[in-house]
């Protein structure tokens, strides 16, 4: 008798539910870390991050999610994803759930 068993004897009105399992990540993950930079342009604050190694579409579906969870404009150019806006701390927090290391550059 298993402990499964065992525990239907001691709560008979207990429906058993599956978990849900976790997402793998479908993005490629990477050693080195993603750099979170901060310029002005033009008067304006922006957020750079660059240092990507994978594919230039993983890097391009990375920069929709960050710019749709943070509800702001951006752009991907020249293998970098430009945030307008001082969002660096937000960013670093994204990317860290995901399981990117990242390094704050720059303030």
């Amino acid at each position: 008798m298993d402990l499964r068993d065992q525990l239907k004897n001691l709560f008979p009105t207990h429906e058993e539910k599956e978990l849900p399992k976790p997402e793998k990540p479908n993005i490629w993950l990477q050693e080195e870390p993603l750099l979170c930079k901060y310029e002005k342009r033009k008067g304006k604050a922006i957020t750079i991050i660059d240092g990507y190694t994978g594919a230039t579409s993983d890097f391009k579906q990375l920069a929709k999610e960050i710019k749709q969870k943070l509800s702001v404009g951006g752009s991907f150019k020249d293998d970098k994803i430009i945030i307008q806006g001082d969002y660096r701390d937000k960013i670093m927090q994204i990317l860290q759930e995901k399981g990117f290391k990242t390094k704050r550059v720059g303030g």
